[in-house]
């Protein structure tokens, strides 16, 4: 295994300092660093996070390889920042058994550029109906911790519940998808005075809340860890702010496009703008904003969700729903949270990489950048600015809503266990 000398970087905005990475590991930090032999990168001017760990990452594999595929989507996470992904169930066939997520977990391996860790379905083929094999997944080699059925909400409160009692054996957490179906049948965008004017059926708020504050109640009820998936509007922030008030063993995220993009954009009748849940308000959007800086809101999770070219470029209607986000994400939160003064880098990490690890129950990632720890280590150039080029995308899909905006940030090297996957702004 090659050592590589990390020469002058600003770990978490703070003082230049050295790394030294051997044997996958940070073997040394401070000033002045020699190693024989030691490959040498020059951070200089480059902020060092910790690898940055993603709770909710659409890998399309088994079943949608004309999407992404896992090598595709981990060199998307790679070129982003990121060491870790958790890859959603909704797949064909759906991650529901440990054979799946087992396969996943190990295309992941083979792959090499970022580590997977597969996220089991609640229920069988997301239908809602009947439990999946939770405790089966947990015991098999992928380990899996986290839970939800993504794309579909667990709308059923007794499914939930006992979902909820059967996780807390192996200390698992259930991601939910908060989607009140009934109120959000043939839901095209935000439900507001802009969907009536374009003729688009809404997706109230209300849709997502009803659901936050049930599952909630219930988490409190059988005291068992519940985790909210992109959260989109300002009442979801208010109902996790007082329900963690009240003790609840609750976390949530928010996506980078809720960060930044709103509903008017749907005005457009652009697809690419199109995702589940749909972009809301400037009022949301702030609100998001203010409850990822007080930690309200505990992660950023990018919902990377991409898909062939045909699923997009149709009608509004008949688009799919979903955005990629694995190479923008920290671009958009340098541009929404930092610049605006409301997060600092160590706060960044924190969000993006310390406190994904520990909902997902990742032990080797998540890690302040000190001797001993696993050398997961992005470097990061926060002083340039560059449009968005998808013919550049790592991944299969062309699918960023970000398509000429330009952005805050370049991910210069990333580092998996010492090993660079990213050196140079280029994949290795």
């Amino acid at each position: 295994m090659s050592t590589y000398l990390i020469r002058n970087a600003s770990v978490l905005g703070g003082d230049p300092v050295d790394l030294l990475l051997r044997d996958g590991v940070v073997a040394e930090v401070g000033s002045g660093l020699d190693a024989e032999g030691a490959e040498v990168v020059d951070a200089t001017g480059l902020v060092a996070l910790p690898g940055l760990v993603d709770l909710h990452t659409h890998l399309r594999e088994p079943g949608r390889e004309d999407a992404e595929t896992v090598e595709s989507g981990t060199r998307a996470a790679a070129m982003g920042g990121f060491t870790a992904v958790h890859a959603m169930a909704n797949t064909e066939p759906v991650a529901d058994t440990a054979g799946v997520v087992e396969q996943v977990w190990r295309l992941g391996r083979e792959a090499g550029f970022c580590d997977v860790y597969p996220v089991g379905a609640v229920t069988v083929g997301l239908q809602g109906e009947r439990l999946a094999e939770l405790g089966a997944m947990a015991d098999s080699a992928a380990r899996v911790r986290v839970f939800s059925d993504d794309g579909k909400c667990v709308s059923d409160a007794v499914l939930m519940r006992r979902a909820l009692e059967y996780v807390k054996a192996f200390d698992g957490v259930v991601a939910q998808h908060a989607q009140e179906p009934r109120l959000t049948e043939g839901a095209q965008m935000n439900e507001g005075e802009l969907s009536g004017k374009l003729g688009l059926t809404g997706w109230p708020a209300v849709a997502e809340e009803a659901v936050i504050a049930r599952d909630c109640l219930l988490a409190e009820h059988v005291g068992s860890r519940l985790h909210v998936c992109h959260v989109s509007t300002a009442g979801s922030v208010q109902i996790v702010r007082e329900a963690k008030a009240r003790g609840v063993d609750v976390t949530a995220e928010a996506c980078p496009h809720h960060l930044i993009l709103t509903d008017e954009l749907a005005a457009t009748y652009d697809p690419i703008y199109k995702v589940n849940p749909p972009l809301r308000t400037r009022a949301d959007v702030e609100a998001l904003r203010a409850g990822l800086a007080d930690g309200t809101i505990d992660i950023v999770a990018t919902d990377h969700a991409p898909h062939p070219h045909e699923d997009k470029d149709c009608e509004w209607a008949a688009a799919a729903f979903g955005m990629l986000g694995l190479e923008t994400a920290l671009s958009i939160v340098q541009e929404t949270m930092v610049d605006a003064g409301l997060l600092d880098w160590a706060g960044v990490a924190e969000r993006m990489s310390y406190a994904p690890a520990r909902i997902g129950r990742v032990a080797d990632h998540g890690q302040p950048l000190e001797p001993g720890s696993p050398a997961n280590v992005v470097l990061y150039d926060p002083s340039v600015r560059r449009p968005v080029d998808p013919a550049g995308s790592a991944s299969l899909s062309r699918n960023t809503p970000y398509r000429g905006m330009e952005l805050p940030g370049r991910v210069v090297a990333t580092f998996l266990r010492g090993r660079p996957t990213v050196l140079d702004g280029a994949l290795v």
